[in-house]
This record gives C-alpha cells, structure tokens and sequence, in this order.
C-alpha cells in the first residue's frame, strides 16, 4: 500500500445519527428486502412467459438487473454499519465500491433513455416500431450503455487513486462514494469537483434533456390523436416510465446538489440520507410501478399465483 494511501477507510454511518443506527436500518432494510424480491419476481415472471419477450419487457430486464445490483452495491455495507459496527473498508474495496455503484448508476440511466426512445417510436411511429426497434438495435443499446459507463466513470477511480489520504481514513457516510472519500484527501480536489460535474452532465444530464425532448414530442402527438380513448391508451402507457424517471432523478439531483452547497447550509445527514435513498427507492419501486401500470405482466403474474396456489392445493 502506498505511503499516500491507508491501508483502509472508516465509514461512520450517519455522523450525529450513531444512537439511531439501529432504527434508521429497519426501513433501509425492509426497503432493501422489498427490493430484491420485486426486482426477483419481475425477472421471473418475464423468464417464463415467451409471450413477453418483446422489446419493451427487454429493457425492463436491463432495469431490473440493474436495480439489483446497484441496490446491492450499498446496501450490504450499510447495513453491516449499522448492525454489526462494520466500519472497515479495504482502501481499494472502496474504489471498487465507488467505481460499481457510479458505473451502474449511468447505465441506469441510458436505460431509462433507451425506455423513453422505445415509448417515442411506439406513440409516434407506430407503422416502423419493429423495423426500429429489433434485437440488433437492443445489442447495440445494451453495449453503448456499458462502454459509455466505463468511460465516464473510470477517471473518477484514478483520480481519486491519485490523492493522498494522509489527513484521516474516516469517512463520514453509510458507503464510499465519490465526493465523500475526495474530501477526505490531503491535496486540492478542484480536478475531482470539475470532472465530477462534467461527468454528471455528460452522462445522466444529457440523457435527462435528451427523455425531455422525446417526452415533449410524444405529448405533442398525442394531444393530435383524435381518439380520447386512443389518447388515453398512449398516456397509459407513459405513465409507469415517467414515475420511474421521477424516482430515479429527484433524488439523485438532490443528492449531487447537496454535495456542491456550503456544508454549513445542509446537514452531513441529508447528503448522507439522500444518497441511500437513490440507490434503494427505485430500486424497490420500480418493480410495484411496472407490475401496477402494465396489464400484460400483471396478468402473468395472477396467472403464476394462482398455478401455484392450484399445485400447492392439490
């Protein structure tokens, strides 16, 4: 290990929060465990039925696999804080961290971009939808997203790599993130805040105005439809998307906002607060959204239930 670097990192939790550990871990837990099971039950239920294996359920999977794994790239740890006094991380297990949960977090969001330009073909030209969006053009998606992920994200990693950390190894979070372990350094972090921004932009910011525009144009088509029914039909369709861009934006804006404002102004335990719920509330939601928005996959889902109640019966 470099003389620059500790041989490990503290993360202390929630600072301020110590007594409140354990209480704070109940709904962060339930929260987590509702997580993998829905994200689970959704695989499932898209796994075995041929009948769904159809674009739009083909970026579901992509969501959920992600969820999944960038919930659990926090958790574990968090919990493990909270619950057993787990302060200890490995100086490279917390660039791993901050590399998994970062990395996940762009693809996400070039799914959920992807999601948005399959509802814009969809609504908006319907007559070219399957010569559009094929398996080639999902591959293709698929492997932009995860190049385009490692790019962004891995400068982060060696430029955090390049600080001395000879001030403290105690990080004041539930989980090693980027900003948190740069202000723990013992040297200028202005590089790290500036490529921190630009890579913000580049990636979930640029993918956010790019899901406004295809949203804009897909109202505007709407609207057009003579057809209240069929207008109704196209805004249902939007509905589970759009909950799902609400849920996984806000709170991370929030987050990277909180980071960029006068420590002074906003408490250490809402950055810290804001950060666990980005990667645990869409996580856990999205599963309920889409199984409640999208009759095709409820329908499935009644279907295995009530095949398992019958086998179970008898």
């Amino acid at each position: 290990m470099s003389s620059f670097h500790p041989e490990y990192f503290l993360l202390m939790g929630i600072p301020g929060l110590e007594e409140d550990h354990l209480l704070i871990s109940i709904p962060l837990f339930i929260m987590y465990i509702l997580s993998l099971f829905g994200n689970s039950t959704l695989l499932l239920v898209i796994a075995t039925n041929r009948s769904l294996h159809q674009p739009m359920y083909i970026f579901l999977v992509m969501l959920t696999v992600t969820d999944l794994l960038l919930s659990s790239a926090a958790m574990p740890k968090t919990l493990s804080i909270f619950w057993f006094n787990s302060h200890e991380i490995l100086f490279n297990g917390c660039l791993l961290q901050i590399f998994c949960i970062h990395y996940l977090f762009v693809i996400e969001s070039s799914i959920i971009l992807t999601m948005a330009y399959d509802r814009y073909v969809a609504i908006c030209c319907p007559l070219t939808y399957t010569a559009i969006i094929t398996n080639s053009f999902i591959q293709r998606a698929a492997l932009i997203a995860i190049i385009r992920a490692f790019c962004i994200i891995t400068p982060l990693i060696f430029l955090l790599n390049r600080l001395p950390y000879q001030k403290s190894n105690i990080i004041a979070h539930t989980y090693c993130e980027h900003m948190a372990m740069a202000r723990v350094a013992s040297a200028d972090i202005t590089i790290n805040n500036i490529y921190g921004l630009l890579s913000a932009f580049s990636s979930t910011g640029v993918d956010l105005i790019l899901i406004f525009v295809s949203y804009g144009m897909i109202f505007s088509a709407v609207i057009r439809l003579h057809s209240s029914e069929a207008r109704s039909k196209a805004f249902g369709t939007c509905v589970a998307h759009l909950c799902v861009i609400s849920l996984f934006y806000i709170p991370a804006f929030f987050s990277f906002i909180a980071h960029r404002v006068d420590q002074r102004k906003i408490p250490p335990q809402v950055h810290i607060l804001l950060a666990n719920l980005y990667v645990i509330v869409p996580s856990m939601m999205n599963p309920m959204i889409y199984g409640a928005k999208t009759r095709e996959i409820r329908h499935r889902l009644v279907l295995m239930m009530n095949k398992k109640s019958w086998d179970f019966g008898g």
